[in-house]
């Protein structure tokens, strides 16, 4: 059906570039306005110039190339030369040149363009100030103008997008969708009585609005503005803002009630002195313009309009739209046979209406109202009906204002009827006050501009007033509330926007706005009245005007269903209607398939709408000129007419009207290109007309009906009647945006289908989702019957909409093409593309865009109508399925794949009688038995084939996490049916409902099988221990397997990882605690579904464990902090624990009582030996049972006092003991009584003689330690726990590569854990891992450099918790420091915990000897490398030694030198703390004495520590000899290990030899009487605070091989 080839057209490939000769495109034909019998010509001098937009004057014109150029043609008075002034063929404007400009428009006798900046260029006529330049009659050369918007900043200009001329004005949009004015008159819409206006000002009444278009006629404007969003149920203002009238009333007269939501609010009209009497409030109209510059306008503006016997009185403000403005919708009323007339106020209007005016009245009122009903006219239908008064005539004025008025009346609070009594205020003090307001106005001389937020005003409400009978006054309000109530139930069909489609194509909620003169009702008011301020045309609400036209009187609103509303003369018949003057829009009657372009002339109108092949034809209305006889005759055309002429010239795609001239720019058909486009627009059209047909005529009354069946049903429908309004809205926008494409390059690739085409899929798919489910549930066959009435009244109207000409047809049939038919058009998309793909080289990317969108379309169409077969196969399953299961399973989503009612699948040895029907729905297959049926859900459904060799001939394996299912099917064709069936469902019930194969990818997909490992979502209904639980994660085989998530019914919340349907791995758990309202919680390790490994659980009474777990019990080492709430130190336990019981070694800290027990425990109690401390330093060593002292033991107290004996209680003495007293005596005996509160004894009591003194005063002393725990015997569980994680039963027991492999295993699934939270590994953390995955190996002789390698990889190890020895060493510390800080800080306890630290050192040797088996064992020499220098020099001789005499030198292996550096820093602190409290007296006495030495000189206390020769230089100063040493010395406190500590001994000696060789330059050789008094100065210099302590520390733990060496002298000095 494409254009009409010319036979001698050849035919050519579209190149990019050129995109099918540009010379085809854009010719500009002309003609002579005036007649219908036109020859349009080509316009001469454009040789192949693509002409993309033209504009038209009186008698000139303008037009707009491709390349950005600007030509003029016709009559130009304001250019300079005789020859230019008039042009017959265009003339370029050179100014203009290098500007590219984007469009032209041209007023009557002046000129603007806009440039690609959006800088305005005028020229041409400006008497009236319309070209914005100052003091100057005409303009010659296109000048720019500058736009700024004083309020942002001066210095940024306007950028515009759209101009409008008229006769003395300018209008401009821009950027910011703002209008701008300049010229005279009142159609500028500025608040400003001086003119002309040449400085470009902003129509301040639109400003905060969203204007689409604007368009100027000779002395009127109009603006197309976007609607605002609508406000929810916003409560409707009860009075107006300005005059305070009541803005609905209801008045009750004789015979009748007046319902009116009409009031007249006078702002933006102006009033004259003079008073008629036939005015309702007097004074004639005029405007405020005072006098202007230009004379020419003026009177008609400043007439008295008194001839004019309109009804202008009856302005309303519907919702006060506009507050400024008068809102003049004309309040029709409705006249009933009584021939009264509803009046508001009475007193002022003749009763009987001289016939002149009612005829007048008749003109204004509208023919048949639209198609929608509202609530006000179905009110006053039924109240008439009621007392059977026959309603003359009904008027809507626009959109529905549905909302407002049932916001009003419907709600009960609002009663109408309280309001009937106070109707208005009297009219007299009426119109005094309006008359007085006005004054007022005007004399401010408009300062108020937009004084209201346009932003809040309402974006609905028509205006109407009703009357009724007046026997109905006390009824009204029920009957009004009763309206309310039925419309509010149903849906609202307003289309529910999106606002993405609303951002990418043109909106249709749009509002016309208009101002200026209205002297032949071109405002569209319903009056003659000029406005000065923009004003909304409220009858064009919801009509959807997609493009304004303005011409000399008169007005074209262009909607997008295809239809034109003109107003205003129609003097030449230039409104295609006849109806004589219209003042208020009316549709023009155009024939042909609507009308999608329009201009406006001076006095006729172009209308260019789609022809049966989809050549646009052209339509003229308009005057008439004849010839006949040579004379001329003038009549009007009565409706338009098609100019045949210009269909043959090609396809239009603009039409511009002017003054003397018509011009179009037509386009030729090159290889169908063109047709392909018209056909796409001009069917997009009549459809989107069809759509919004079965909305209004169809969905609308269905939405409306009563009793649509229960809730689920109708929410069904009213979810599938607003998708239909999506989809239809979306339709409409297209339909707009295809129309202004045709007007604009026309280039493939910006087509909206190609560009947006999500936007299209989306909606159509959202669309077919809901009507799809709609039809599962049975929608169509429960709406016909509710329907039956309306449908069968409207027959022939549903078979002509959807399309079926069949007879008999069935009800549910007709409703089902209905809905479905939208989706045929996307085969039509599908279609048209291809088409203009052919039009493109295969190469081009041109061709391969709309190939690929025209494959989408297809595959959707596809898609799309399987999804209707699934839903009619699903539909014609549940009809025939038993009634009592339909209900539960029956849902709108659920889809059926297959079923076995043909027995092709039964259940595995199923009893002979009993019924198995299984059936596969897209979500769930269920199996249904007699009266039971059982659902699996498919995301957690697994299926495979058995094996055949079984005996399972044709078995199918179904998996599901509770049951396991062996299905028989009969035949393996059967089988293969199932599987695959089942295959696909879950796979596809696990990609998740969106189930759109990506567009254009085509069915035939070969589907893998379902993952066997997924995610989702399953609640348990049988399993004991997980019964109605809910469980979301990762499964395997039908068991949750991997991270997951568990939720039982009580609370219990489990989140971790699964095994094979089992908590293990690391996971959280929380149980909730009724009784506290609290939450147990535990976060760590699991097995098997319970609790084993390391965790910690936080208690709801505030105690927290922190360790091993076995079986879900407290097991193995582990720490419990407990205690009320409130108190900041809980008491403590650290130890080990058996079956949730504290058993074998720990320490209990009870902070309350101030006491710590070091010992055994057995069922959480203490049993067998331990110690304790007490903060008042008490200290007790022995045996205890069931938690008390008993048995033997040892107390001692502060003062040294100790008693040595049996024990009953806790520190009660009872039976044999001895007591010794810090001087010595002591006494032996029975005792009994508490410690510290009298005891009673029976013994002897010894004085020791002098002699014995020595020998037994530190008996009691050197026992300490006897009776406590041995340390190896302490903290087994957690050096157990280490050898477990190294894969050994028992110490040493394993195999050693297991060992490393479980190092290995530990460090990787760590560092995987901690990777979810990266914060806890610093870098440095990051790399001592990473150095950890490298095992030290070692092959050969073991050197000193493989045991330095051994200590590099223990101290990173040790490094690490991550590591098994670094958690050992890390918990060793914590034990260490929780033993003996606070209350164990007891000088008593010394040599406990030098021994402990012993014991860790023999016991994690063990550990580094079983992982490195080639290091010696403790005391073995490593021999040193021959390499090392055997000359050093000896330090006592000073001679070369070559130790000859010793025996071979080496390097001693101990646990000491090896674990010490990595163990004692961590412990340092508390065992510094133990040394420095025992050596506390001494440390005091040898301090004074330091301090004392220390006030002399250096030559003073060297003399006095008798050093023989002075080596020093002799001076008076202190502290300047052995500097270096004494410094060197000082550094004894800063290191840690007892090598450490002798090494800096053995440099301190260095450091003295070094200064005295210096003074001597000698070889000198020391004695030890020479060294002592020096080195003893060094000391004393030194001034070390706790140098005892030091001492004591490096003796007990030092090397034991050290003690004879060098350094073993040394240190032997120092201790001397």
């Amino acid at each position: 059906r494409g254009g009409k080839k010319k036979p001698n057209q050849n035919l050519i490939f579209l190149s990019n570039k050129e995109a099918e000769g540009a010379k085809e495109r854009g010719l500009v034909y002309v003609w002579k306005a005036g007649s219908c019998s036109v020859t349009p010509e080509r316009l001469p001098g454009l040789s192949g110039k693509t002409v993309l937009q033209a504009a038209l004057g009186i008698h000139h014109g303008l037009l707009l190339t491709e390349g950005g150029e600007v030509y003029s043609f016709g009559r130009l008075p304001w250019r300079s030369g005789p020859e230019e002034s008039c042009a017959n063929s265009p003339i370029l404007e050179n100014t203009l040149l290098g500007h590219h400009v984007i469009t032209v428009a041209a007023g009557s006798f002046h000129n603007g363009a806009v440039t690609e900046s959006g800088v305005v260029y005028m020229w041409g006529n400006n008497s009236a100030g319309q070209c914005a330049v100052a003091n100057q009659l005409c303009v010659p050369e296109p000048q720019p103008i500058s736009i700024s918007d004083s309020e942002t900043s001066p210095l940024l200009s306007v950028r515009i997008l759209q101009l409008a001329c008229g006769e003395e004005h300018t209008l401009a949009l821009s950027l910011s969708r703002e209008i701008w004015a300049w010229g005279s008159g009142c159609q500028l819409g500025l608040i400003t009585t001086t003119f002309p206006v040449t400085k470009p000002q902003k129509v301040e009444h639109l400003a905060g609005r969203v204007v689409l278009q604007i368009a100027c006629g000779a002395y009127h404007s109009l603006a197309l503005v976007q609607c605002l969003p609508v406000q929810e149920m916003k409560p409707i203002p009860e009075r107006c803002n300005h005059c305070s009238q009541l803005l609905i009333t209801m008045t009750d007269k004789e015979d009748h009630v007046i319902i009116s939501d009409s009031h007249c609010c006078p702002l933006g009209v102006a009033l004259s002195d003079n008073q008629p009497e036939n005015h309702v409030f007097g004074p004639s109209l005029e405007t405020l313009e005072g006098r202007s510059v230009t004379g020419s306008h003026s009177e008609d503006c400043q007439k008295p309009l008194v001839e004019e016997r309109m009804l202008v009185a009856l302005e309303s403000d519907g919702a006060s739209v506009n507050k400024h403005c008068v809102n003049s919708c004309p309040s029709f009323c409705f006249f009933t046979n009584t021939n009264a007339f509803c009046q508001l106020w009475a007193p002022q209007i003749p009763t009987r209406t001289p016939p002149s005016q009612e005829e007048q009245l008749g003109a204004c009122i509208p023919g048949p109202p639209g198609t929608s009903t509202s609530a006000l006219n179905s009110l006053v239908a039924s109240c008439a009906s009621a007392v059977g008064v026959r309603v003359a005539a009904t008027y809507e004025a626009g959109a529905l204002s549905l909302k407002k008025v049932m916001n009003f009346y419907g709600t009960p609070s609002s009663e109408p009827g309280s309001q009937s009594g106070s109707g208005s205020p009297g009219p007299e003090a009426l119109k005094d006050s309006r008359e007085e307001q006005v004054r007022l106005e005007s004399m401010q001389g408009k300062k108020s501009s937009s004084l209201v937020d346009i932003r809040e005003e309402e974006s609905e409400g028509g205006s109407r007033r009703l009357s009724l009978p007046g026997l109905l006054s006390q009824v009204s309000p029920r009957l009004l509330r009763k309206v309310g109530r039925a419309k509010m139930r149903t849906v609202a069909l307003t289309p529910t926007y999106s606002g993405e489609a609303d951002a990418l194509l043109p909106s249709l909620r749009t509002e016309v706005w208009s101002w200026g003169k209205g002297k032949e009702g071109q405002l569209g008011h319903g009056d003659v009245l000029p406005r000065l301020q923009p004003l909304c045309v409220k009858s064009l609400d919801g009509k959807e005007v997609i493009h304004l036209s303005a011409g000399g009187h008169h007005s074209l609103a262009l909607t997008a269903k295809s239809q034109v509303y003109t107003w205003g003369s129609n003097i030449s018949g230039q409104l295609g209607h006849l109806n004589s003057p219209t003042t208020v829009p009316r549709l023009a009657k155009v024939c042909g398939d609507g009308v999608w372009s329009t201009a406006a002339g001076l006095d006729y109108s172009l209308f260019l709408a789609d022809e049966e092949d989809f050549q646009p034809g052209l339509y003229y209305s308009g005057q008439e000129t004849t010839t006949e006889n040579n004379l001329y005759e003038n009549s009007c055309t009565k409706t338009p007419v098609l100019l045949l002429s210009c269909s043959k010239i090609g396809y239009i795609s603009n039409v511009i009207a002017g003054g003397d001239n018509c011009l179009v720019l037509v386009d030729k058909n090159v290889m169908g290109y063109i047709a392909s486009l018209h056909e796409l627009a001009s069917t997009e059209r009549r459809f989107y007309f069809k759509l919004s047909e079965i909305k209004s005529q169809v969905l609308r009354p269905l939405l409306g009906l009563d009793n649509l069946g229960n809730a689920n049903t109708i929410q069904l429908l009213q979810e599938m009647a607003s998708r239909f309004s999506k989809l239809c809205y979306l339709i409409g926008q297209h339909g707009a945006s295809l129309s202004s494409f045709l007007h604009g390059v026309k280039e493939a690739r910006s087509l909206a289908i190609l560009k947006h085409s999500s936007l299209f899929l989306d909606s159509y798919t959202e669309y077919c989702t809901s009507v799809t489910n709609f039809l599962v549930m049975g929608g169509f066959m429960l709406l016909a019957k509710p329907a039956i009435d309306f449908l069968s009244k409207h027959q022939e109207l549903l078979q002509k909409l959807s399309e079926k000409n069949e007879e008999n047809l069935q009800l549910v049939e007709v409703l089902n093409a209905l809905f479905f038919m939208p989706f045929g058009r996307l085969h039509n998309y599908a279609r048209t593309l291809l088409k203009l793909a052919t039009c493109f080289e295969v190469a081009s990317p041109e061709y391969q865009k709309l190939q690929d969108s025209s494959s989408c379309y297809e595959s959707l169409a596809v898609h799309l109508s399987r999804k209707r077969k699934e839903a009619e196969y699903t539909l014609g399953f549940w009809k025939t399925f038993p009634g009592k299961m339909t209900d539960s399973l029956r849902k709108p989503e659920r889809r059926l794949i297959c079923e076995s009612s043909n027995r092709g699948l039964s259940l595995q040895h199923a009893g002979r009688f009993s019924v198995n029907w299984f059936i596969l729905f897209n979500d769930a297959l269920v199996h249904a038995q007699f009266s039971t049926h059982h659902i699996f859900p498919l995301s957690t459904l697994w299926v495979e084939a058995l094996s055949e060799e079984a005996g399972n001939v044709n078995g199918l394996k179904i998996t599901t996490p509770e049951e396991q299912l062996v299905l028989v099917s009969s035949t393996p064709q059967e089988k293969t049916k199932w599987l695959r069936a089942i295959s696909q469902a879950v796979d596809q019930a696990l990609k998740g409902t969106s189930d759109l194969m990506l567009y254009g990818a085509g069915g035939n997909v070969p589907r893998q099988e379902p993952p066997i490992s997924r995610s989702a979502k399953y609640t348990f209904y049988k399993d004991p221990r997980f019964k109605d639980a809910i469980y979301d994660g990762r499964w395997l085989s039908g068991k949750p397997h991997g991270r997951g998530m568990l939720k039982w019914a009580d609370g219990r919340m489990y989140s971790g990882t699964f095994r094979t349907g089992l908590e293990d791995g690391y996971g959280e758990y929380r149980v909730p605690n009724k009784a506290l309202n609290k939450d147990d919680h535990y976060v760590g390790y699991w097995k098997e579904g319970k609790m084993c490994g390391h965790g910690v659980y936080s208690y709801a009474t505030g105690e927290v464990y922190e360790g091993c777990f076995q079986d879900n019990m407290r097991h193995g080492h582990g720490l419990l902090r407990s205690g009320k709430l409130t108190s900041s130190s809980p008491s403590m336990f650290i130890g080990q624990w058996t079956m949730d019981k504290k058993s074998g070694y720990g320490v209990f800290d009870d902070i309350t009582r101030g006491e710590k027990y070091m010992g055994m425990w057995q069922d959480d109690l203490c049993q067998g030996n331990g110690v304790v401390v007490t903060q008042f330093g008490l200290y007790y060593e022995g045996a205890f049972s069931t938690n008390k002292m008993m048995g033997t033991g040892i107390l001692l107290s502060e003062d040294d006092t100790v008693y040595e004996g049996e024990f009953s209680d806790n520190w009660t003495l009872s039976g044999k003991g001895t007591l010794t007293l810090p001087n010595g005596d002591y006494i032996e005996g029975l005792f009994s009584g508490e410690w510290g509160s009298g005891i009673k004894i029976t013994g002897t009591y010894f004085k020791p003689t002098l002699y014995e003194n020595e020998k037994d005063k530190p008996k009691a002393l050197r026992k300490l330690g006897i009776l406590a725990v041995p340390p190896d015997e302490k903290w087994k569980a957690v050096f157990e726990e280490c050898w477990n994680q190294l894969g050994c039963e028992s110490p040493g027991q394993g195999d050693r590569w297991k060992a490393w492999d479980n190092i290995a295993v530990a460090l990787t699934t760590n560092r995987r854990q901690h990777k979810d939270s990266p914060e806890l590994l610093s870098r440095s953390h990051t790399q001592t891992l990473e150095s950890l995955e490298f095992i030290p190996q070692h092959i050969g002789a073991f050197t000193l450099e493989k045991y330095e390698n051994i200590k590099k990889y223990l101290i990173k190890a040790c490094d690490t918790p991550l590591h098994p020895l670094g958690k050992l060493v890390e918990t060793l510390v914590a034990v260490y420091r929780m033993t003996y800080v606070g209350v164990g800080a007891n000088r008593r306890l010394l040599q406990e915990a030098v021994r402990e630290i012993k014991s860790y050192l023999k016991r994690i040797f063990q550990l580094v000897r079983f992982l490195f088996p080639d290091l010696p064992e403790e005391g073995s020499t490593i021999p040193f490398m021959a390499t090392e220098p055997k000359g050093r020099r000896s330090f006592c001789s000073g001679k070369s030694d070559s130790r000859s005499e010793s025996p071979e030198p080496g390097y001693v292996v101990t646990s000491f030198g090896l674990l010490l550096p990595v163990l004692l820093p961590r412990l340092y602190p508390p065992l510094f703390m133990l040394y420095a409290l025992d050596n506390e007296r001494e440390e005091d006495i040898y301090w004074e004495c330091v301090l004392r030495l220390n006030k002399q000189t250096d030559m003073a206390l060297l003399s006095f520590l008798g050093v023989k020769r002075l080596w020093c230089v002799s001076s008076n100063t202190k502290d300047a000899c052995f500097a270096s040493a004494v410094e060197c010395l000082q550094q004894i406190s800063t290191t840690f290990t007892p090598a450490d500590k002798l090494k800096v001994i053995q440099q301190t000696f260095e450091e003295i030899s070094q200064n005295v060789l210096e003074t001597l330059q000698e070889d000198f050789l020391w004695s030890m009487d020479d060294l002592f008094p020096v080195f003893l100065y060094v000391v004393l210099r030194a001034r070390i605070r706790n140098l005892g302590s030091e001492v004591h520390l490096i003796e007990d733990l030092m090397d034991p091989y050290l003690q004879h060496g060098e350094q073993g002298i040394m240190f032997t000095t120092l201790k001397v």
